[in-house]
């Protein structure tokens, strides 16, 4: 089966900076679609950043320049850094793999969570 674990999640303060890691388990990893969601309280899981297998990268708008998104297939870790963090980037984040196939499937780990103090 397929396991995300992810790590890192904490309270950081109001302009700084931390690293998320996600290590994942029971599929080839090189081959698929990599990303990170986040969810706030009421609101709706919302991308953040992803890496396709080839090493695209899209990031959402509301974390371009602040967010990098890295993986290394060797060791089945994706990582997220986030730096100038507001209190709008408090939420939960996710790990996702992302299987294109009929139909596609979606994988996720349990949460870490992220509490950006004001």
């Amino acid at each position: 089966q397929v396991q995300l674990v992810e790590s890192g999640g904490g309270l950081v303060q109001l302009g700084g900076s931390l690293r998320l890691f996600c290590a994942a388990s029971g599929r080839r990893f090189s081959i698929y679609t990599m990303g990170w969601y986040r969810q706030a309280p009421g609101k709706e899981r919302e991308l953040v950043a992803s890496i396709s297998s080839r090493g695209d990268i899209n990031y959402a708008d509301s974390v371009q320049g602040r967010a990098t998104i890295s993986r290394d297939n060797a060791k089945n870790t994706l990582d997220l850094q986030m730096n100038s963090l507001e209190p709008e980037d408090t939420a939960v984040y996710y790990c996702n793999l992302k299987q294109v196939a009929i139909p596609p499937r979606n994988y996720w780990g349990q949460g870490t969570q992220v509490t950006v103090s004001s």
